[in-house]
């Protein structure tokens, strides 16, 4: 993963490109099926249902899947083997870096991170036969969530918090709380930009305002 958290090809793989190489066939006159913007920017070997809307300048890179009824905005970027699930909501400048699965159920609200290999899931009484029932998750503005975390399903990420790497999350998570461990426990307080500014209990004065100290 490089500093801007772009998602990087495993080691020995060719780099992807940055455009498609061949437009697909659609009604626009530039090649781009419908609902897909002719600004976005689709690997070849991506697998893109009929029925998905992708905004412009977003990027979906090698061997993902994104299924029916999928809309995500613009300027996204959707990593190497993500798996998009049927009408799964993702807004506008979401991160998605290789190896999740966003499963139904799940919605990524505007500039959310989610770090490579995170697991969603969306069933809290699995079987592999009999009927199921689905369990929705939210994902906030500007939440982010670290490697290899677990967010079981049910339990909402709410505005600007963090998730650290490997967590497993079996409750709600607070606006601009961060939350370690497993199970994943409060640790402190993160302004927008992702800085801890406080290990109290409760949130500083003036944290959930639109403005960052660090952005002054």
């Amino acid at each position: 993963m490089t500093a801007d958290h772009t998602p990087v090809e495993p080691s020995g793989s060719a780099a992807i490109p940055e455009t498609v190489s061949e437009p697909r066939s659609g009604p626009d006159p530039t090649g781009a099926p419908a609902g897909i913007d002719p600004a976005a920017r689709i690997h070849d070997s991506a697998e893109i249902e009929d029925g998905v809307q992708v905004g412009a300048g977003t990027r979906i890179w090698r061997r993902a899947h994104v299924r029916t009824g999928a809309v995500i905005g613009r300027d996204c970027n959707i990593g190497a083997n993500v798996f998009v699930d049927v009408d799964v909501r993702i807004g506008d400048r979401v991160k998605i870096q290789n190896n999740v699965s966003v499963y139904e159920g799940v919605q990524l609200d505007d500039g959310a991170f989610v770090g490579p290999a995170a697991v969603f899931t969306n069933d809290l009484n699995p079987r592999a036969t009999g009927d199921w029932q689905l369990t929705p998750t939210h994902v906030h503005t500007g939440a982010s969530i670290g490697a290899n975390a677990t967010i079981v399903c049910g339990n909402d990420l709410f505005e600007y918090c963090l998730v650290g790497a490997g967590a497993v999350v079996t409750r709600p998570v607070l606006a601009h709380q961060l939350v370690l461990g497993n199970p994943a426990r409060p640790a402190g307080w993160v302004c927008r930009c992702g800085e801890v500014v406080s290990r109290a209990d409760e949130p500083p004065a003036g944290l959930l305002s639109a403005e960052c100290p660090h952005r002054a």
